[in-house]
């Protein structure tokens, strides 16, 4: 046995020189690759001298140079330093004539009302033409600057235009304070795809948004369309500003969902593409309900968004249950400034109101014996609660749904504000034109809608909650500018300034202010 402890010694040492011989002809194969690579399509013979350790110390020079140049600098850095700094596109497309189709699409991203320049679509083809003009270089390292040069600057271009065609140029949830919807943004897995392309005319063609919404505010675009009303520079702005809430990926997937329009002031339900159900609705108090401030003149104080107390939030949720004939718990806001102003007048107020007083969760016997008129929401230990009745600001019924800000779809008895075209007159929350008909739509016909019917119609009723069988999507979204079901553009009033807080955001990507109106 020990005679064979000298030949264990040896195997190791000739195990690790086996695996460096296969390492080091694993990669003198692949330098002597990506040479015969370069010689065969240039017929250059500098190019037999190539190596990837020569290549990749220009190439890191080349990207300190660009780095302020680079959207995603540090993706692209941590990328190329992955992947040992292959030029990869270079390889894969330099020499078939597909980096100059990537900056031809750069080029056109006037039809998305993109400035092209954001895409330097004019330095990647200029890279492009200097690289064929001078391919018989004789210096290697002028060479390898070329190469690191158009290799940056069509992963920079390629990775902005696909992120702005996906997914928009603007992160909304960076811009507004009350923006919950789910939104996808651009991320590494993405971006890394980008070096993986095989057909780059397929793939450019892929990414262009193809929605009929979208097409049809590009057309009005190309066309340079004017909404009566408003002159062509302000309607060219609103197109631009919901062109690029198109490119957001926040629209609903799902085959039948509950839809509300902010500024049109009104629900859709859509089933299968289409809308079954339509109503007026309220929305909460809005900073520019009377369009003092439009997208042709607003002041500086109009730039960052700084909602109404009352604006209702953007989000999208799951309508789980209803509450038939609900208790109405006024939130403090609204008690501090509504119900304590109203209950100094006039003592009778909250009995009239069937409004029920709490002090530390204890219900209060004589509301009427508390002098309200020393009652201020400094001092105020008291809470709130309307009872069901004709009178409850939430009417016979309610639709919840998971939401940070506690708002939600509901009946009211003031009838009178859905005769007004102008509706962002609530707190927050959504008044519905007809509860009842949202109600059968969601829980169609059978036993819970009937109990739902039954209880709504009773004259002292007590509150009632009712599970749907199937929950169903809500969104609730801002848009001023869309194409109707007869291919009609239809524009509303920014009531809440998002128009004018997204176009400002937006001017650094589209063509300076004096070249729109000039393309005019």
């Amino acid at each position: 046995m020990i005679k064979f402890a000298p030949v264990k010694k040896i195997a190791v040492p000739l195990l690790i020189l086996s695996a460096f011989i296969i390492t080091f002809q694993s990669c003198k194969k692949k330098r002597n690759e990506t040479a015969t690579f370069f010689f065969k399509k240039t017929h250059n013979k500098i190019y037999q001298d190539y190596t990837p350790e020569d290549f990749s110390k220009v190439f890191k020079s080349e990207f300190t140079r660009e780095r302020s140049n680079l959207k995603h600098a540090d993706f692209i850095a941590d990328y190329y330093r992955k992947n040992h700094y292959t030029p990869q596109l270079v390889l894969a497309h330099l020499f078939s004539g597909d980096l100059q189709t990537i900056s031809g699409y750069c080029s056109r991203a006037d039809e998305h009302g993109l400035n092209p320049q954001i895409f330097h679509a004019d330095r990647l083809r200029t890279l492009i033409y200097d690289f064929a003009i001078k391919k018989n270089t004789k210096s290697l390292d002028s060479a390898y600057r070329q190469i690191a040069k158009i290799e940056l600057a069509a992963a920079n271009s390629l990775i902005n235009y696909s992120n702005a065609m996906q997914y928009g140029v603007i992160n909304p949830k960076s811009i507004y304070q009350r923006y919950f919807l789910a939104t996808k943004r651009p991320d590494s897995m993405g971006m890394v795809r980008i070096f993986h392309i095989g057909n780059m005319q397929a793939y450019l063609d892929s990414i262009q948004p193809k929605s009929p919404q979208y097409l049809a505010l590009q057309k009005a675009l190309r066309e340079k369309y004017e909404d009566p009303g408003r002159s062509g520079e302000e309607t060219k702005r609103i197109l631009l500003v919901n062109l690029e809430r198109l490119r957001w990926r926040n629209k609903p997937s799902e085959n039948k969902y509950v839809i509300v329009n902010i500024p049109d002031f009104f629900l859709n339900v859509i089933d299968s593409g289409k809308s079954v159900l339509k109503m007026k609705v309220c929305v909460g108090q809005g900073r520019n309900m009377d369009n003092s401030n439009t997208l042709l003149a607003y002041n500086d104080s109009c730039k960052i968004d700084k909602p109404n107390e009352h604006e209702t939030p953007l989000l999208n949720s799951l309508i789980h249950s209803v509450d038939v004939n609900p208790i109405w718990n006024i939130p403090r806001s609204i008690a501090n400034k509504e119900i304590l102003v109203e209950a100094a007048k006039d003592r009778f107020y909250l009995s009239n109101k069937d409004i029920d007083v709490y002090e530390n969760d204890k219900l209060v016997e004589d509301p009427e014996d508390i002098d309200w008129t020393k009652i201020t929401k400094e001092n105020s230990p008291y809470e709130f609660k309307q009872n069901p009745g004709a009178d409850n600001s939430l009417g016979k019924i309610k639709f919840l749904f998971k939401n940070k800000s506690s708002v939600y779809l509901h009946d009211t008895p003031a009838k009178l504000a859905f005769y007004k075209k102008m509706r962002a007159v609530s707190h927050g929350c959504v008044r519905l034109g007809d509860p009842q008909g949202l109600a059968l739509n969601l829980f169609g016909p059978g036993d819970k809608y009937e109990e739902i019917a039954k209880d709504m119609a009773e004259d002292n009723p007590g509150p009632t909650s009712i599970y749907l069988p199937k929950k169903v999507p809500v969104y609730i979204t801002y848009v001023t500018c869309w194409a109707d079901e007869d291919g009609k553009l239809q524009f509303r009033n920014d009531v809440y300034g998002h128009d004018i807080v997204l176009f400002d955001h937006l001017q650094k990507f589209i063509r300076p202010i004096n070249q729109l109106v000039a393309k005019n």
